[in-house]
């Protein structure tokens, strides 16, 4: 499958600027030989650029990514920017932020809801939905605020440190989700199952705020990257026609 070239989006940004500080190239498991893909990070035998799905949405993702975490061909906040068009990524630093950051917390068309399990969160910033100002509909029957998902993209290390270390988060509400679902992330390794990866925490709030379309194509979009990243890796073909693939078909291009 070829490439097919693409404007960068705000993972694939946010990965140039941290190439361009490192003092030293970043190799990615496979070694010095393993070319990759631009536009998808993988193998160009098993590029997946083609298949890159394109969903309206009115809610938007702000990415704060742990040091290397867009280094990493395995990182699913990519997937996520390549699907919601209002993705914005930021790298985290305890001491510097990011201005364009601040701007963005402080745009009044945006709602902004840090999404976190809720571990030593005040009980009275918790929400288990929505914020009311937030996708709902305004007196004289304008709409509220876009909703803005801010996921902290890094181990759960990382995302514990962000979320203490942060203090222009604190007035922020927190959205607890109730996922009820094992991860099927299967490209690293954690020790709670219940451990969603960032992709699949961005399709629950994708389905909370509504966006049931974007939801589905992007848990789609996941497994057939999965599928890629996998056959790469155990130097086996893509099949195009397995029911992954028909999958995201089927719901990327659902009315």
């Amino acid at each position: 499958m070829s490439c097919v070239p693409a404007p960068p989006h705000a993972v694939a940004r946010q990965r140039a600027e941290r190439l361009a500080r490192s003092s030293k190239p970043f190799l990615a498991r496979g070694g010095p030989r393993g070319e990759r893909c631009p536009g998808c990070r993988l193998l160009p035998s098993h590029c997946l650029c083609a298949l890159r799905p394109a969903v309206p949405t009115r809610a938007g993702v702000c990415l704060l990514m742990g040091d290397v975490e867009a280094l990493k061909p395995s990182n699913t906040g990519w997937l996520i920017a390549d699907v919601v068009a209002d993705t914005f990524a930021f790298g985290w630093a305890r001491t510097v932020v990011h201005p364009d950051l601040l701007a963005l917390l402080a745009d009044p068309q945006w709602q902004p809801v840090v999404v976190f399990p809720g571990e030593g969160v005040a009980p009275e910033r918790m929400v288990e939905a929505l914020p009311c100002n937030a996708d709902t509909e305004a007196p004289g029957g304008t709409t509220g605020k876009r909703p803005l998902f801010i996921l902290l993209d890094g181990t759960w290390p990382e995302a514990r440190r962000m979320f203490r270390k942060s203090p222009y988060l604190d007035r922020l509400p927190v959205l607890r989700l109730q996922p009820g679902q094992r991860s099927r992330y299967r490209l690293r390794h954690t020790l709670h199952d219940d451990h969603l990866c960032t992709c699949e925490v961005a399709a629950l709030c994708l389905e909370l705020a509504g966006e049931t379309r974007a939801a589905q194509t992007l848990e789609a979009y996941l497994d057939v990257f999965t599928h890629h990243y996998l056959q790469a890796k155990n130097q086996l073909p893509v099949d195009e026609g397995n029911a992954l693939h028909q999958r995201l078909r089927d719901v990327s291009t659902m009315a």
